[in-house]
């Protein structure tokens, strides 16, 4: 069942301890098949090296383990939460990688600085708001509920990262390994604004019309970066 989609979310997840981005167990990566309404996630606590495909767990959008034999992450909730809302996505990757979530646990977003991270992401990395005690019950289906707050009228395939405060990152993109890359890229430019504001507290965020030129030659009906 799935056994192609699988393979892929295995391979991303392996992918993020290659990476860097993956300490001990610290991250997970899945996929859906929207025509299914199925997810393919990692399972909870299995170390990178260890992973096959049929460790791979699929659930519902509702959360309901419809394959595999081992717990899902207990990340799934968030993951399932921004299936359901970002209806184009294909993809979703929560890491805590060191930089970026020096971000989060500072609280605060990471500022674009430069062309590198305008290339990516459509201005500053946006943080949701840490979740209050009474939400801590229901922990991982309102770590989703924060970022759709902080996402009100912001384009997610446009900013396809987000920042939890005080918790850590969470990519997404058109499919597993797309969603790993914007992970890949969220810490690197992480780690050019810290070493940035390390070397002068006071560097300028880009200029807008930068920002605007590097982005749109990349991403939109403009786009001339790469090959047809």
């Amino acid at each position: 069942m799935l056994d192609a989609l699988r393979e892929e979310v295995c391979t991303a997840n392996r992918q993020l301890a290659r990476s860097g981005l993956a300490t001990l167990t610290w991250g997970n990566t899945s996929g859906i098949d929207r025509e299914q309404g199925l997810v393919v996630i990692k399972p909870s606590g299995i170390p990178y090296e260890q992973l096959e495909a049929g460790h791979m767990v699929i659930v519902d959008l509702d959360g309901k383990v419809a394959g595999g034999e081992l717990r899902p992450s207990t990340d799934t909730a968030t993951h399932l939460a921004l299936y359901r809302a970002f209806g184009q996505i294909g993809g979703v990757t929560h890491t805590h990688s060191r930089c970026a979530t020096i971000f989060a646990q500072a609280r605060r977003e990471i500022p674009c600085l430069g062309t590198t991270h305008a290339d990516h992401f459509h201005g500053p990395v946006p943080v949701a708001r840490p979740l209050a005690e009474v939400e801590t019950a229901d922990y991982e289906a309102n770590t989703g509920r924060v970022i759709l707050e902080r996402f009100t009228n912001v384009d997610p395939l446009a900013m396809p990262a987000v920042l939890v405060a005080g918790h850590g990152p969470f990519t997404w993109g058109r499919d597993a390994a797309e969603s790993v890359q914007n992970a890949v890229a969220l810490e690197a430019v992480a780690e050019m604004a810290i070493g940035t504001r390390l070397l002068d507290p006071d560097a300028p965020e880009l200029e807008p019309y930068l920002l605007e030129k590097h982005y749109r030659r990349k991403h939109g009906p403009a786009a001339y970066y790469g090959q047809a």
